[in-house]
This record gives structure tokens, sequence and C-alpha cells, in this order.
């Protein structure tokens, strides 16, 4: 009998959904999932996607992915918990359904209980940031510390960096451009980028996205 899955996955702007970045990462998480995990043979019957923040539970197309489930049977696959929501609430509701299956391809053995604990760890651990930098934000005021001063230097650290990776960018781009205008995948240009010890815009191995992002620089 041949495995079904439904595939959702998200990303939190419309940039984001335009370009594909975090969608590649996404997909690359499922494809790994239903080549080294999955029993065969399996297909994939639907797949939806939300341009959507992670606190905002309004998703149309989360929506249709779960009624496709229920009526279906088939496996709901996502790249991560995170994709389905950032709330415990959201997702525990969605594992308590007991017509709908849930798989994370990133944690491929997880049962629902150990979602669910995963689920509660990352908004505690969310919680807790958040606490640290409005009490962090409070001592520097206390201190006397200026805010707009703290941002002023941030804004000054960000472009300094916008303008170290577009330098970077400038001197590999002829390489990239040549390969893709050959007709070769981005991943295949990471191979070979790779392979001739030229190293990343931060110094490691490249990827996919990594080419993806400097070709956007052009």
């Amino acid at each position: 009998m041949t495995k079904q899955y439904i595939i959702y996955t998200r990303v939190s702007t419309d940039e984001q959904g335009k370009s594909g970045l975090g969608l590649e990462a996404q997909q690359r998480d499922i494809d790994i999932y239903l080549e080294q995990y999955s029993v065969a043979p399996w297909e994939v019957i639907a797949t939806f996607q939300d341009v959507l923040s992670g606190t905002d539970d309004n998703r149309p197309e989360l929506t249709k992915a779960l009624a496709l489930a229920r009526k279906s049977g088939a496996e709901l696959l996502v790249s991560k918990l995170d994709r389905l929501s950032r709330k415990v609430s959201f997702i525990a509701a969605i594992m308590d359904d007991k017509r709908v299956n849930l798989r994370v391809a990133s944690m491929p053995h997880a049962d629902k209980f150990q979602l669910h604990i995963y689920a509660a760890l990352a908004e505690q651990e969310r919680d807790f940031i958040s606490a640290r930098t409005k009490a962090a934000l409070q001592s520097a005021k206390a201190r006397g510390v200026k805010l707009g001063g703290l941002r002023d230097k941030t804004n000054e650290r960000n472009k300094a960096a916008k303008a170290k990776a577009d330098s970077f960018a400038s001197t590999v781009l002829p390489l990239v451009t040549k390969l893709r205008d050959a007709g070769e995948t981005l991943q295949a240009i990471a191979d070979a980028m790779n392979a001739a010890g030229k190293p990343s815009p931060r110094g490691g191995q490249w990827t996919a996205t990594s080419v993806k992002r400097v070709m956007e620089r052009a």
C-alpha cells in the first residue's frame, strides 16, 4: 500500500515567499525525510503553503491541508514544528485531533508526546529570551545608556556587514553567473565552489542557498 503525504510549508513574509528563502530549506528537510525515513512506496497527494507570521493562527492553506488530512487519512508532513505555529496551544490542538496524522521531517522518529514536549520547551525558551531582552534594555536605560545610540551603532554595523557582503559577492559573481548561464543548478554551483576551495561568504561550505543569495546581490 502506498504511503500518502500532504506537505505544508510556511514562510513569514511576502519577500521570503517570492524569493524562495526559507522554502528551499524546508523542502530540503522534507525531501530528506521522504528519501531516507519514509516507508516505500510513497506519494505526495497535495502541497499547501502560507506566507504568514508564526504568531498568526489564521492559516487558510493550513486549514485546507488539515481538512484534506482528515478526509484522506494521509500524513501531514512539515519540515519543522514551528512551521505549524509558535504557540504550543495551537500545535497541541492539531496533535490532539485523532483524525490528523502529523509528521515532522526534522524529527523523523518523534511521536506526538515528544512533539508536544518540544513545542512547550520551544515556547518557554522564546518567552525567556523576550524577558531577558527587556531586562537588558531596562538595565541599560537605568545606567543612562541612550537606547537610540545603541540602535545607531547597530545600524552602522549592519551597513558595514552589507558592504562587506556586497564586495564579496562581486568577486565570485562572474564565476557563479558563468556556471548558471551554462545551465548548472544552484546545488551544482555550490559543489563546484566547494571543490575549487573557495570559501562561502561566511567562511564555510557553499550551499544552494548561499549561491542564491550571492546572485540576488547582483
